[in-house]
């Protein structure tokens, strides 16, 4: 058995989350391709998904996710910031500069970006982790902020979706601290990719959902070799969800691997966020994660959490945390909750709409329409420059 959460001193202070204010009901997805809205309700266990605006991106989400991270605890003693995404908007500069300067972080600070499909957040949470126990007074802010978009007509269009979430990763942390042992696989597979010369990705969802549950057998026997936990040791399980129903069938496989019966409470308020949001890509397990401590009735405290961690192409991890006494006093479930509820449910032709980007190839210049609802915009693109505003100065 692993050690007990008194002797995990480094993990995540704190947590936040942020999706704009569009969302597209499947149900109207559904009515306007004339199919049963339960292939989607049912089917793959999702309601919504979200939208952004014409100045909306990845940069945007996360600088409104680390805001009130920066406002609660201040920037002093953030030294590195990790920005985890597979939405990249420039080959070479980290999106997480522009983040930077938003919200004005100390500039003694290293930025890096981050890539490996939907895996590269727990690479960056699995890092900062390492860096912090070298120096245990700095903290890493993680931010992992993605937007998928598939072709229209496709199977995949139903699992869109976008949303970013910002860690703040410390030595004696208030909500999560991460166990030293983890378990990783990787295989050179064609499940999901993006050539650099295309705006959607190519899936084959029938043989992504199978390697996603081959990989968690690597793990969880690579976890076991390692000195894990014992699956009956677990009060919940987060797992990475392109959609719900994929969590449910890897909670199932797990079970079955560890010779144990499947509960699926065990999982279930891990995916409220997320059948409202959809596939979020590298910020999908954490979205998991807030929503298991947010929505999960009793006291979680001195429990450990199973999570897993899933990238196409393909990387996985399975790791675990120890939730911290008194977490519950460090979470944002209000603000989170108005979040997901104040917003605009388009129709399908205004869905439609927000898929016409400017896309100013030729360095010319575009301003962006006004419709984000929050402090950082896209203002314009201007000579293959992206300007990016305060609207608080």
């Amino acid at each position: 058995m692993m050690c007990d959460a008194k002797m995990n001193s480094i993990g995540i202070d704190s947590l936040s989350f942020y999706v704009p204010h569009a969302q597209l009901e499947l149900k109207t997805m559904a009515e306007r391709h004339g199919i049963d809205p339960d292939k989607f309700t049912l089917g793959i266990g999702q309601e919504k998904i979200a939208l952004t605006g014409f100045d909306e991106d990845i940069v945007t989400l996360g600088a409104e996710a680390a805001r009130p991270i920066i406002e609660a605890h201040g920037a002093d003693g953030i030294d590195t910031l990790f920005f985890a995404t597979e939405s990249g908007i420039d080959q070479s500069k980290s999106a997480g500069i522009y983040v930077h300067r938003l919200l004005d972080l100390p500039p003694n600070c290293r930025n890096v970006e981050l890539k490996q499909a939907c895996y590269s957040a727990t690479a960056a949470l699995q890092m900062a982790c390492g860096h912090v126990a070298r120096k245990p007074d700095s903290k890493v802010l993680i931010i992992a902020s993605d937007v998928s978009r598939y072709d229209l007509n496709t199977s995949a269009e139903a699992t869109q979706g976008c949303c970013a979430v910002a860690m703040l990763v410390s030595a004696n942390p208030k909500l999560l601290a991460i166990d030293p042992v983890s378990g990783c696989f990787t295989e050179d597979i064609m499940d999901f990719w993006r050539p650099n010369y295309r705006n959607t990705p190519l899936v084959d969802g029938k043989y992504s959902a199978l390697r996603y549950l081959n990989a968690l057998v690597q793990c969880w026997k690579d976890y076991q070799t390692n000195g894990g936990r014992s699956y009956e040791e677990f009060a919940h399980f987060c797992f990475h969800l392109p959609f719900s129903r994929m969590g449910e069938k890897g909670h199932r496989h797990l079970a079955g691997l560890a010779e144990a019966k499947a509960d699926p409470e065990l999982c279930k308020s891990g995916m409220i966020y997320n059948r409202e949001v959809g596939n979020c890509y590298a910020a999908s397990l954490y979205l998991s994660l807030i929503s298991a401590l947010e929505n999960t009735e009793g006291d979680l405290s001195g429990k450990p959490i199973g999570l897993y961690s899933y990238g196409s192409g393909a990387v996985a991890e399975f790791f675990s945390a120890v939730v911290q006494p008194g977490y519950k006093e460090h979470l944002m479930p209000a603000r989170h909750r108005k979040l997901l509820a104040d917003r605009e449910a388009l129709s399908y032709d205004a869905y439609l709409a927000l898929r016409d980007l400017p896309d100013p190839r030729d360095g010319s210049a575009v301003e962006m329409p006004h419709t984000a609802r929050g402090r950082y915009r896209l203002a314009k693109i201007d000579g293959h420059k992206r300007h990016y505003v305060d609207a608080a100065g």
